[in-house]
């Protein structure tokens, strides 16, 4: 069976890449390259109906201009399927198209739509079983990233608001809270992002549960590597990942400053309760709304993984390997995308490490 359009799976092959986003399409090109071939060798398993990640639900308003650079994967250049010189078009069109052209250019064996439920310990095999069959395979490389497992924090009240509340992943358009008072909760990029969009055409408050940290000079490559270390040393510890945005802080760009001088970043502490009508703080002082943004990030999508008994008492996975894809409990698993290789440069890097060290593991070459 020829993979694309997936009826049904009953296969057996030696590594199957969980996720065909910037991690997973990286691991599977030097898993090629490193001589397995497609299907027998490697299977590439993605839940979403086609190629682009979670790029493809991205909302409409992030541009290439407006969007976290997005580094060339392995082999092919952004720029080799994607028009570059229009910075206005959406993101969530273009990565797709360049995913899209990616996998054909390598024939990477990508099976979708095929959700995963849950892995099992079979042995000698693990068993990867999915909404279409079974995968039995001597190895994975995880790549599910973050965009299905998103957060929102344990409020008091919040079943109780009669306003509307939806998280980053839901948002599509400024223009629907026109009229409507919305508070943005959260400190990340996407929180400033959505926050520059919403207050632009409404009334806005915005909460965070730390004080933001806001970053002046250059981000050079000294800074990012001491960055990625950061998160790197707390996943080797078996503790939960943190968000890129905690070790790097907040660039002061264009956009940022502008805000600053429209009095867009006057931030408020988190409140501790949430009412029918808005919020209310610590000290009582309440707050109407009609809407909460809740822009409180994303957390890796490893349930499927549970049967395993990967995490420990801290709720954290113990990594190790060259660049922390190994997963310490169990090394015929690599989790690519996780920790220090969430970033799209980090997910190029950590895939061909996976493939190789995986590969040596399973005596594949």
């Amino acid at each position: 069976m020829a993979p694309g359009s997936t009826p049904s799976l009953r296969l057996k092959s030696d590594i199957a890449v969980i996720g065909a986003g910037q991690a997973g399409l990286s691991s599977a090109y030097h898993l090629k390259q490193r001589g397995l071939t497609p299907v027998r060798g490697f299977v590439v398993l993605d839940q979403s109906p086609s190629a682009g990640g979670a790029w493809q639900f991205r909302w409409p308003s992030l541009t290439l201009s407006t969007v976290n650079r997005v580094h060339d994967l392995p082999g092919m250049s952004f720029a080799d399927a994607v028009d570059t010189s229009d910075s206005e078009v959406q993101a969530a069109q273009a990565v797709p198209k360049y995913f899209a052209a990616y996998e054909r250019a390598f024939e990477l064996p990508v099976y979708r739509p095929v959700r995963v439920t849950v892995v099992c310990d079979r042995g000698e095999r693990l068993v990867v079983e999915t909404d279409r069959g079974e995968v039995s395979v001597r190895g994975i490389i995880n790549a599910t990233g973050t965009w299905e497992h998103p957060f929102v924090p344990d409020v008091p009240g919040t079943e109780k608001f009669r306003g509307r509340q939806l998280h980053t992943k839901d948002y599509r358009t400024a223009n629907e809270f026109v009229g409507k008072h919305v508070i943005v909760v959260g400190a990340g990029i996407s929180a400033i992002q959505l926050l520059d969009e919403i207050s632009g055409v409404t009334t806005t408050t915005w909460t965070t549960r730390r004080e933001p940290e806001f970053r002046s000079g250059p981000f050079n490559e000294e800074a990012g590597r001491a960055a990625v270390k950061l998160v790197e040393q707390r996943v080797r510890a078996g503790l939960p990942p943190a968000s890129v945005v905690s070790v790097t802080g907040i660039p002061l760009s264009p956009a940022v400053l502008a805000m600053r001088a429209r009095g867009v970043l006057q931030r408020h502490p988190m409140f501790s309760e949430i009412t029918e009508q808005g919020v209310r703080w610590p000290d009582g002082t309440e707050l109407r709304a009609d809407v909460i943004l809740w822009c409180t990030g994303f957390r890796s999508a490893l349930d499927h993984l549970a049967p395993l008994g990967l995490r420990n008492e801290q709720g954290g996975i113990v990594m190790t390997g060259r660049l922390a894809t190994g997963v310490a409990k169990d090394p015929r698993l690599h989790l690519v995308g996780y920790g220090p290789s969430a970033s799209t440069i980090g997910a190029n890097r950590a895939g061909a490490a996976a493939a190789s060290e995986l590969m040596t593991y399973l005596g594949l070459g």
